[in-house]
């Protein structure tokens, strides 16, 4: 399949919900992601380079920020790439990798699409791929925070009664109340200028979450979704995103033609207001980002 030439392009997010305070990690790792194109071409050695830059980061849900679980203890990533040369490869609920995009990507080269957990985990040793990094102050002043919100009566996720994560406990240890949530992800979505296009997510997971919980990052066409005419990452509440296969579905608009801006917009408006949700998308002519919330962003295109 030929395509024609055009100028490459990327966007990155740093997660809704996220701070805009961190948005220079996202300017940083779309430059790497355009200086990688420059260097191969490769749409999703690029959506790649930037999302390991968002996992090194250290102040993002994903990689080295990834939120601690109700435990205080227990860190869950999922990561996922694809691209329209047919690499797809995702990874849930793995434990003690620096970087699971990286991860992801492997998996994309085994005879499956996706290892999950204890699995996962092994296989990133075989392959020689880092260990995490310590957990950080950062990391336990923000799940002292969350365990006093569950203490208290107002929702933590939207719709769900706080009381339920301790009906519903599957960790080792005890529950222990008290004595930031979180539902952010950050992903890239890469235009190359040989017309092929790429996407690659990461995240820390959800905080509340029961243990082994799997949000929409790792499934295809929920959080992620390349094909000829484009790709989308979307980044929020997974157990609401996976409802509307939010990345399919606007990538279908997308396809039919609809305006990228348009599209985006649309598949914010499926959600109430109360549910975080961000989308970044590039198409055949076009880069954009939309989210009911802030969300650190960049976007770049080759000269």
């Amino acid at each position: 399949m030929s395509h024609p030439k055009q100028a490459g392009a990327v966007v990155v997010h740093g997660g809704a919900g996220a701070s805009c305070d961190h948005e220079e990690a996202c300017v940083l790792a779309a430059r790497r992601a355009l200086a990688q194109l420059e260097i191969n071409g490769d749409a999703l050695d690029a959506a790649i380079v930037a999302v390991t830059a968002l996992e090194d980061d250290g102040r993002l849900n994903a990689g080295s920020g990834s939120v601690l679980g109700l435990d205080g203890a227990t860190i869950e990533m999922d990561a996922s790439i694809m691209d329209t040369r047919g690499r797809l490869g995702a990874v849930a609920c793995v434990q003690d990798v620096k970087n699971p995009v990286l991860l992801a990507r492997a998996i994309a080269d085994t005879p499956h699409w996706m290892l999950a957990g204890e699995g996962a985990q092994r296989f990133a040793r075989a392959i020689g791929l880092p260990a995490s990094r310590p957990v950080t102050e950062r990391q336990r002043a923000e799940h002292r925070k969350l365990m006093a919100q569950m203490a208290g009566s107002v929702p933590v996720m939207p719709g769900v009664d706080n009381a339920i994560f301790a009906r519903t406990w599957n960790y080792n240890s005890p529950l222990q109340l008290p004595d930031a949530t979180a539902c952010d992800t950050v992903g890239a979505v890469v235009r190359g200028a040989d017309g092929h296009f790429a996407v690659a997510t990461s995240t820390g997971g959800s905080a509340p979450a029961l243990l082994g919980r799997v949000g929409d990052s790792p499934i295809i066409g929920s959080g992620f979704y390349a094909g000829p005419q484009g790709a989308v990452c979307a980044t929020g509440i997974g157990e609401h995103i996976v409802r509307h296969l939010l990345a399919r579905t606007v990538y279908d608009w997308i396809a039919a033609g609809e305006p990228l801006a348009q599209a985006l917009r649309r598949g914010i408006d499926l959600f109430d207001k109360d549910v975080a949700v961000g989308l970044i998308a590039v198409s055949r002519n076009d880069a954009g980002a939309c989210s009911n919330r802030d969300m650190p962003q960049a976007r770049m295109t080759q000269r």
